[in-house]
């Protein structure tokens, strides 16, 4: 642990006395010319963005080689994966700290969170990188734009768009535990049409999800997507998207008689479906930028446990969420904007849980709706100095309103070799359907609330060298948590309409949670250099909980990221990557600890054409065991190989 820190240390300190070139890496950071969209969602240049973003572009997905999302997006800084076993188990993903289910999920501009989950967040497992061209990680509460659930960030995903008039590629990869994946895509631009086509399929044995399991736990999953640009005038466009993706995973769960985690051969599916259409329209001479969309999503999920013979159906779910949205971009002048918007959505659950004690229960049914309308200015005050105010208001059917705001500063110095970044943001949580209408319901419940800020310096020099420190803090209060109901507790809530009931959802918990982000890169010729660390310092403030003072659950307090690649003239490279992640506790007591460990990952690119490229990788080199969750196996070593080729 201290050999890696103070590697890590060593390297960021190292990079403040040369210069930077952005690395083609999971871990690189977004160039100051760049344009970041998430933190204002329009585009805006990164010198003025005062919110802490991470960019991975096209090149980066590519060169990580990675076949799952969450893998990627936790090399980057502030963000904590933890796993229900191999590929295609359940995926938590925390940034700096939050609860999952505090993060929103943007996919081709549509929120992916499923309103069917108990905490109503989005699980990462049926997340393939596929033919994703852009991610971009905003850090922080960011409820003002994003609405509810933004209290730990924003993870938004951009699919790929076509760039000449008939284009495509194919991927081909196959490797450890039986593992195959294969995709391709073909599109097209034209002066009035832009479309993109694409289409995955991704297979492997995997390991046994018990971690002293013997048998296999495999996984698969089909998905397409597709999108088009239509530029009816010169002033009005319209863009029509889909992403569809199906998995299936096997699981162990705790079988009849001893109900302990055991080897089972149940297995879950899911089923993701997200659509989107918009017109977008320019008035007052360009001057007002207008977009009104319609989004779309369903998760259908659904457990099976052969072996039950009363019904094999163990677990059955619909979420959907409908959503209409205005937004309006209006350039002032040259150094102020303000944007404008107004959403509306409403959200559905049907979940139903048979068993062998009863087979045929009524399903668990709920619905409500949320409109909101928004306003932020940005504008450069003194020359580099650029503010950023927003604010918001929110009515839901249940809850009731809802106000916050947002400010944030970016300071430009030296040419923009020295950025300076300050934010403060609300964040907001509406009650789930799950935790408002199921049977463990109350209708009482308070939406949860979390005031948070950063504080940052970004330096660049000799266009070779970036480093820079982000320090970041959150409360969050009125956090809604699962409350038991003893025999003896007369709480009339642990009754409903007269029965007795195992719990019930209330606003119980406060938590706390403060950290260091350190970043830094360069670009020494054939050979570039990025690191990253992590320090996150969270706590259960709940008042009077006999946990008050414990850490978090699967929120490491250290983790850091180093990768060195060298590239030759040919364009072949060559990269090691190390990932550290610290303990962490797997219960709120504290007393199961998920052991540190580390993974070393080798790749290697090698074109044999300009549009022709075999590669390669060992994850985990070392077959180092660890866990995420407890009793659940992590993978151990595996090579992989794979060409691409476009044309």
């Amino acid at each position: 642990m201290k050999t890696l820190l103070l590697s890590t240390t060593a390297l960021l300190c190292a990079l403040s006395t040369s210069a930077l070139a952005q690395v083609g890496a999971p871990i690189a950071a977004a160039s100051v010319s760049e344009l970041i969209v998430t933190a204002n969602r329009s585009p805006q240049q990164a010198y003025r963005v005062g919110q802490s973003v991470t960019v991975l572009d096209a090149g980066e997905i590519a060169s990580s080689q990675v076949a799952d999302l969450s893998t990627l997006l936790a090399q980057t800084p502030g963000v904590s994966v933890s796993r229900n076993g191999g590929i295609g188990g359940a995926t938590s993903l925390r940034i700096r700290g939050a609860e999952t289910d505090q993060t929103v999920v943007v996919v081709d501009g549509v929120k992916l969170n499923d309103p069917s989950q108990a905490g109503g967040g989005y699980n990462f497992a049926n997340m393939l990188a596929g033919d994703i061209e852009r991610i971009e990680i905003l850090r922080g509460a960011q409820s003002t734009l994003w609405g509810s659930q933004a209290i730990g960030g924003v993870v938004n995903i951009v699919t790929a768009q076509a760039v000449a008039p008939f284009e495509g590629s194919v991927q081909l990869e196959a490797g450890a535990r039986g593992t195959a994946y294969a995709r391709a895509a073909l599109g097209g631009k034209g002066e009035r049409l832009a479309w993109r086509l694409a289409a995955g399929r991704f297979n492997t044995d995997g390991d046994s999800a018990y971690r002293r399991g013997s048998e296999t736990d495999g996984y698969e999953n089909s998905g397409f997507s597709g999108r088009a640009e239509i530029q009816a005038t010169d002033s009005v466009s319209f863009d029509l998207r889909a992403v569809y993706s199906k998995g299936r995973n096997d699981f162990d769960g705790f079988p009849a008689p001893a109900f302990t985690f055991n080897d089972t051969r149940e297995y879950g599916t899911t089923e993701d479906f997200v659509g989107y259409a918009a017109v977008n329209f320019d008035l007052l001479d360009g001057a007002l930028k207008n977009r009104v969309a319609y989004g779309y999503t369903r998760t259908k999920r659904r457990n099976s446990d052969p072996d039950q013979a009363v019904t094999p159906v163990t677990f059955d779910a619909r979420g959907e969420n409908r959503r209409w949205e205005y937004q309006g971009v209006w350039t002032i002048n040259e150094a102020w904007t303000a944007t404008l918007g107004a959403e509306t959505e409403d959200a559905e659950m049907r979940t139903v849980s048979p068993s062998a004690f009863s087979p045929n229960p009524p399903p668990v049914r709920g619905k409500a709706g949320i409109d909101g309308i928004y306003a932020q200015v940005q504008g450069e005050v003194i020359d580099g100095l650029t503010l950023t105010a927003g604010l918001r208001r929110d009515s839901h059917d249940t809850f009731g309103d809802q106000t916050l705001g947002q400010l944030a500063a970016a300071w430009s110095l030296n040419d923009g070799d020295t950025v300076l970044r300050a934010s403060y943001g609300q964040g907001f949580k509406a009650p789930t359907l799950f935790q408002l209408y199921s049977d463990f319901g109350n209708l009482a419940l308070a939406p949860e609330e979390a005031d948070g800020w950063d504080a940052g310096i970004e330096h660049r020099f000799a266009d070779r060298f970036r480093v820079s420190a982000t320090w970041f803090q959150r409360e969050t209060e009125n956090q809604i948590d699962f409350f038991s109901c003893t025999a003896s507790n007369t709480n009339p809530l642990c009754r409903r309409n007269g029965v007795p009931r195992f719990g019930f959802y209330a606003n119980t918990a406060r938590t706390k949670a403060h950290g260091v982000e350190l970043e830094g890169s360069a670009d020494l010729g054939p050979l570039r250099l990025a690191a990253n660390y992590t320090w996150t310092d969270t706590e259960n403030a709940s008042p009077q909980s006999v946990n008050r003072g414990k850490r978090l659950t699967r929120r490491p307090e250290h983790q850091a990221n180093i990768q060195a690649t060298y590239r030759w003239a040919n364009d072949a490279a060559l990269t090691g990557a190390i990932r550290y992640v610290g303990d962490s506790f797997d219960n709120v007591g504290n007393t199961y600890v998920l052991q540190s460990y580390t993974l070393l990952d080798l790749r290697a690119s090698y074109p044999l054409t300009e549009a022709l490229e075999v590669y390669g990788r060992v994850e985990n080199a070392f077959d180092d065991e660890y866990e995420t969750t407890r009793n659940y196996s992590s993978p151990g070593r595996g090579a992989y190989v794979g060409v691409r080729a476009r044309f």
